[in-house]
């Protein structure tokens, strides 16, 4: 059976790096945790778990998990954020297919449920690259939303992976304001431009995609709140990128 090491990195994450540890202690062979100089309990409660940890500097979000991966002792990497949990119908599938595995596959796609505002929102799941052979890709250094890129086949799980990414609406608008400005500083560096009549008509067009044809309404009121936030960062990356177009 393949060995698998688990890779997380971390930043003030006491609130919910033990959730992420309980869902993935009994799959994992080792677990490798980066930080980037947390004031608070993180690396006290990963050492706790015999976590292997690591102190490093902050140097983008793709960086750091590269790291991360680099200090992986096994081929097969499970990547995760602290405020994810491994669903046991993922670990029984994760589990299974290392008991098999002969490198068919170089990385397989998990699907990802959000839970927000108390509820898990089922009908707005998104599909991530997170379980990987190391040596055959690399994270992205983009500003924001890096991923893992891999030479090979890629397969896709049936599993997800829960993300409690938010604790609030006001932490979710503090995280579309740092999301936002980071989308926009890589449309600048792409050199991409937009007009002004783009981000008038992207709220719309976004909010019905996020919640009729993604299938938000299902979902309930969060369901209409994640769609509103949703189209509601999409059209604030492009009015930003506007924006810092006209002070350069």
């Amino acid at each position: 059976m393949a060995k698998l090491s688990v890779v997380i990195i971390t930043y003030q994450e006491e609130e919910n790096i033990a959730r992420c540890l309980d869902s993935v202690k009994a799959l994992a062979d080792e677990i490798v945790v980066v930080d980037s100089n947390s004031p608070d309990r993180t690396v006290e409660i990963c050492r706790s778990y015999n976590c292997r940890v690591f102190t490093h500097d902050f140097e983008g979000y793709g960086k750091q998990k590269q790291f991360a991966v680099d200090q992986a002792s096994n081929d097969w990497v499970l990547s995760l954020d602290a405020d994810e949990v491994v669903t046991s119908e993922l670990k029984t599938e994760i589990h299974n297919l290392l008991q098999k595995e002969n490198g068919t596959a170089a990385g397989y796609q998990i699907p990802m449920s959000f839970c927000f505002m108390g509820r898990i929102l089922k009908h707005a799941q998104t599909y991530h690259l997170r379980l990987f052979m190391r040596r055959k890709g690399h994270f992205t250094t983009v500003p924001v939303h890096e991923e893992f890129v891999v030479e090979g086949p890629i397969g896709k799980l049936k599993g997800k992976l829960i993300h409690y990414s938010y604790r609030d609406i006001s932490h979710h608008l503090q995280k579309i304001n740092v999301y936002t400005s980071q989308a926009a500083m890589k449309y600048l560096q792409e050199k991409r431009r937009f007009s002004k009549c783009r981000v008038a008509f992207r709220f719309p067009i976004s909010f019905f995609t996020f919640y009729f044809l993604r299938l938000g309404f299902l979902n309930g009121y969060p369901g209409f709140m994640w769609s509103f936030f949703a189209a509601f960062y999409d059209s604030v990356k492009i009015a930003k990128t506007i924006e810092m177009a006209n002070k350069k």
